[in-house]
């Protein structure tokens, strides 16, 4: 069993471990962001983690009803010319915690006087001394180099922020199953055999929209990096707008289905798809959690994909050629 398999493993329990110690500290984060009273957040990432941005981006938007911008690196190191950031609060996102141009973000952001939280894997880490506030991810040693388990404490972690400010009994309930819900995701690991014989060639599309838009672009980084798939992910709102257009019989395509009220643009572009002729593929959420932890579990269905893609292309997903653990960007 590759590494990366065996850290997929460890995903239930992890996430058992953060809802148990992080749910405390995302309290005393939500309370020092209601006292700070920001105007929206800003948040800063790369890879995998920028993933969870996007995820964070929805639901905050949605469930907080908060304005949240992405924010662009380079312009704090390259171009040396920071927004302005008073009235954010701003978080950085991180596994490593050392990511040169995640930590200038976090650094200036304080400067000015914002509220900054981290969120990473190590909490003796540069990104967490910097900022004022840190919730650990606690999930061990990720050794595979492909992003697993950190990119799901992630979204665990901004789930309990979430709720932490806007307190729901409901989805208290919904986050205390996701372990189980993870679970039987492993469990139907079987099932997705069927769909690796169409992704061995050396493209393909993956389409989500609202919350699952994050997902369908950390299904297409996995493929690419695990499986050396040339995978583009698009929202299916911006697909239907020009990219479509690159659509032809037997391209394959992976549709991240969460439910909610985008199902039905779901069901119309996979509909539009097959009459073209591609090899429309379907990554569903069957754990009845609601549709802001979909991403979650969705996410989990995609690393096993990808895990029994590498394998078919002989390829080892642990070691992807190139490709260092931490990217140090500036």
């Amino acid at each position: 069993m590759s590494r990366f398999r065996a850290e997929i493993a460890e995903q239930p329990a992890i996430a058992t471990r953060l809802l148990g110690h992080g749910t405390p500290i995302a309290r005393t984060i939500a309370a020092r962001i209601r006292e700070a009273a920001p105007r929206g957040f800003a948040i800063a990432a790369r890879g995998s983690s920028d993933n969870a941005a996007l995820y964070a981006k929805y639901l905050l938007g949605a469930r907080n009803q908060a304005l949240v911008a992405l924010v662009a690196p380079s312009l704090f190191t390259h171009y040396a010319r920071p927004p302005r950031l008073e009235g954010q609060c701003v978080l950085g996102i991180s596994q490593s915690g050392e990511s040169p141009d995640v930590i200038a973000v976090i650094e200036e952001a304080r400067r000015q006087g914002c509220v900054t939280v981290a969120i990473t894997n190590n909490s003796q880490s540069k990104l967490a001394a910097a900022a004022e506030l840190v919730l650990p991810l606690e999930a061990g040693a990720e050794v595979s180099v492909p992003a697993s388990k950190t990119y799901i404490a992630s979204l665990v972690a901004l789930a309990l922020i979430s709720q932490a400010l806007r307190p729901s009994p409901s989805f208290a309930a919904a986050l205390e199953g996701v372990p189980s819900a993870i679970t039987r995701v492993l469990e139907k690991e079987a099932e997705l055999e069927a769909l690796v014989p169409v992704l061995t060639g050396p493209r393909a599309i993956v389409l989500g929209r609202g919350f699952n838009f994050s997902t369908a672009e950390e299904i297409a980084l996995k493929l690419s990096e695990t499986s050396y798939v040339l995978a583009r992910a698009w929202s299916v709102a911006d697909f239907e707008h020009g990219p479509i257009a690159v659509v032809e019989a037997g391209l394959p395509v992976i549709i991240v289905d969460g439910g909610g009220p985008v199902a039905p643009d779901l069901e119309s572009v996979r509909a539009r798809l097959e009459t073209q002729g591609c090899h429309v593929l379907r990554l569903s959420d069957e754990s009845g959690l609601p549709v802001e932890l979909t991403p979650i579990t969705l996410a989990v269905l995609g690393q096993l994909l990808a895990h029994h893609v590498a394998a078919a292309r002989g390829i080892d997903p642990d070691r992807p050629r190139t490709i260092q653990k931490i990217t140090r960007t500036w």
